[in-house]
């Protein structure tokens, strides 16, 4: 038959009896300033008796030297003791090392920020029973029997440390608490007798539940691995909460000496070894059974792949930055940050594979590099950020965030020019001339700017010219109002690279104007935002580790920067898949199946050096850029069937799959008239100009006369 074994109680030590010999001794020793006080405020009594009795005090007299001797003890007692040594309140008001962990909108776990020491705080009834049991076991079995000091272990230790002549241990695991956290970790007698007063002043201020909790955080299981829910993740791969008692039984035996334990180490047997020891001195302490003893020595142990872990990187340094920012590094590295973000792991899983898999057909094409980032248009959360094919590739500077990097944008700027020339007295029926053209500036050559495809196609309208991506009809436009008119409204939609405008010409709607990938898909959220300027978030919500909230996203006040009926108007055109089939057919890379409410715009910049494809609906943003890290040209890429463009169909396509097609709601304020036998977008307050067309007769009006066509303006 089975012993059965010890229960052992977690109770408050103050409730315990102590033995009549234990607790005089245990009160004295922690209340060492007293009886300090208490002595001396006897010893100058005797004197005043003595003098009082007229006893003539001699050098010869025994009775000086004793108290000189004992007054000399006493101070020297306070000197090399008691002098400095901290308050066991420190144990809980110190500023802890814990590390900022950092959170996907859904909770999953992304990465861990740490300096020296990588801690995550646990309670102790998230700690399983057995894990306690464990630690006693190996470390401290009279842990709820001892009043902060064993009188077993200290005579154990001064029999080793004779042996040996070296100091050994002996703690229990009060005093190791007390020395990891509160005293220096010399070994010397004196640090000793601190490390003994300490506890016992601990074991007053604290129970034994809360001793052993901040134990089980404070102690090093190796490396950075500090706590015992860090030392779970790093050796089994999961939480102290899922830890069997196999894996418990090595965990306990790594604090007496990590490296020489650990499983990654140059001797592995010597960490099962130490497993079996405590297995033993569980079952001799009753906390096991023989039966359950036997059971766990044939359990395989299977280890976690000793690497850093770190899901979504460029996105995490990203935040990373953000934090330091706001909080500083200190904070950020050892505050213990729980910051929850607004990427969707599982979108940003899509958004890798896509990107790495479509990145292996570019090889041929000399296409090095890849990023995208997926956004929310309504709010500027970040649901994804990709900002190369791999972040891991050092020789190849994966870690290079492309998204946040300056790249020319190629005709995707274009947006910008095209949202201004719309709130300025044109319209998408406005007829343009795609037609040869040179630009006289001063001290410089003559600029003649040419098409993607080196033609010229004449007449056309402005919305064909923007869904067909015309380059001379979008240089026509700007050169009519100006570049620094074009500047601003980029600005104010996002852009935040066009600080020296005098470096930009009429060329900066075509690409000439570097900007980054995260803030040309801020500007096209705000067409799809109807105007209103999203402004970029990546933070949902920051705590620190004991819950207090320190900081939450709250909805930013929207600034409407163009026309909710400008922006209508711009995402009806590309949308239409039928104005911009002459150059890139109807059937490309830029229709996503069973949804014709995304709008999208392609973008190659001058020598093929970036290759852009940004397009959205309501609840989705993607913007996708593909090139070479060194600037170097690619070869010829074909937007709509080459390059960005898959890759952002197929993102966007996944996204979709499961979703309802949402046509836009048309805002008031637009009116739809027949121009040239087809039907077109003007604002309201021009429904009488009727630029730049011929309306056939419209039924729905009063008045049918047929208004006068007004020429072309370029």
């Amino acid at each position: 038959m089975a012993k059965k074994t010890r229960k052992v109680s977690f109770v408050n030590p103050a409730s315990r009896t102590l033995g009549a010999l234990g607790r005089p001794f245990y009160l004295l020793l922690s209340r060492l300033v007293l009886v300090i006080v208490f002595i001396l405020f006897l010893t100058g009594r005797t004197v005043r008796i003595i003098l009082k009795s007229r006893i003539r005090i001699h050098w010869k007299n025994k009775i000086f030297p004793f108290f000189l001797f004992f007054i000399s003890l006493v101070f020297s007692f306070w000197f090399f003791i008691l002098r400095g040594l901290p308050s066991p309140q420190e144990l809980t008001n110190r500023q802890v090392e814990v590390s900022t962990k950092i959170y996907d909108r859904n909770g999953v776990l992304l990465y861990k920020i740490y300096k020296d020491k990588n801690r995550t705080i646990v309670s102790l009834d998230q700690i399983p029973l057995h894990v306690r049991l464990a630690t006693l076991a190996a470390e401290d079995a009279e842990f709820y029997d001892h009043p902060g000091f064993s009188i077993k272990g200290i005579s154990r230790a001064i029999k080793q440390n004779l042996k040996s002549k070296e100091l050994q241990g002996g703690s229990t695991i009060t005093q190791q608490l007390v020395k990891n956290a509160l005293l220096t970790p010399e070994r010397t007698f004196l640090r000793k007798i601190r490390e003994i007063v300490l506890s016992i002043r601990a074991e007053l201020a604290f129970t034994k539940d809360q001793i052993l909790e901040m134990y089980l955080n404070e102690i090093s299981f190796g490396g950075t691995a500090y706590g015992i829910e860090e030392a779970s993740y790093e050796y089994f791969g999961k939480g102290v909460g899922e830890i069997n008692l196999a894996e418990a039984a090595f965990l306990a035996g790594l604090p007496q000496s990590p490296t020489k334990y650990s499983p990654f180490g140059q001797n592995p047997d010597l960490g099962f070894a130490r497993q079996k020891e405590v297995l033993r001195l569980m079952r001799i302490n009753r906390f096991i059974t023989p039966a359950q003893e036997e059971s766990v020595l044939n359990q395989k142990l299977i280890f976690a792949i000793n690497i850093t872990q770190i899901k979504a990187p460029h996105f995490i340094f990203y935040v990373r930055q953000a934090l330091v920012d706001i909080y500083g590094e200190e904070m950020v590295e050892r505050g213990g940050l729980e910051v929850t973000t607004s990427l969707d792991f599982q979108i940003q899983e899509l958004a890798e594979k896509v990107v790495k898999s479509e990145m292996e057909k570019l090889k041929n094409l000399h296409v090095g590099n890849g990023a995208a980032i997926i956004m929310d248009p309504k709010n500027g959360q970040v649901l994804a950020m990709v900002g190369s094919k791999n972040y891991f590739n050092i020789e190849n500077d994966g870690q290079v965030n492309v998204t946040t990097s300056s790249r020319q944008p190629g005709s995707s700027i274009k947006v910008i020019n095209y949202a201004y020339a719309l709130s300025n007295g044109y319209s998408p029926a406005t007829i343009l001339d795609d037609s040869p053209i040179a630009y006289a500036v001063p001290g410089q050559p003559l600029y003649s700017p040419k098409n993607y495809d080196g033609q010229f196609k004449g007449r056309m309208t402005t919305r064909v010219a923007l869904a067909e991506s015309r380059n001379i009809p979008a240089v026509k436009i700007l050169a009519s109002y100006g570049v620094a008119k074009m500047i601003d409204l980029g600005q104010k939609m996002g852009i935040t690279t066009w600080d020296d405008t005098s470096r930009f010409g009429l060329s900066l709607t075509l690409g000439g104007g570097e900007v980054k990938l995260i803030e040309l898909a801020q500007v096209y959220s705000t067409i799809a935002n109807y105007g209103q300027r999203p402004e970029i978030v990546s933070i949902l919500q920051v705590k620190d580790y004991k819950g207090n909230l320190l900081e939450e996203s709250k909805v930013p006040q929207i600034l409407e920067v163009i026309d909710k009926r400008v922006a209508y108007m711009l995402t009806d055109i590309l949308k239409d898949n039928y104005a911009r089939a002459g150059e890139f057919g109807l059937n490309s890379y830029l229709v996503v199946k069973n949804h014709p409410e995304v709008a999208v715009k392609t973008g190659t910049s001058n020598d093929l050096r970036d290759n852009l494809a940004v397009g959205f609906n309501k609840d989705y943003l993607v913007a996708v850029w593909v090139g070479n890290n060194n600037n170097s040209p690619m070869a010829r890429i074909a937007s709509g069937i080459t390059g960005a463009s898959p890759i952002w169909n197929k993102i966007m396509s996944a996204l979709l799959s499961d979703k309802p097609s949402l046509d836009w709601k048309i805002p008031d304020g637009l009116i739809k008239i027949n121009c040239e036998g087809k039907s077109e977008w003007f604002l309201e307050e021009d429904q009488n100009k009727t630029k730049y067309c011929l309306p056939s007769v419209n039924p729905d009006t009063k008045d049918n006369k047929v208004k006068e066509k007004v020429p072309q303006i370029l």
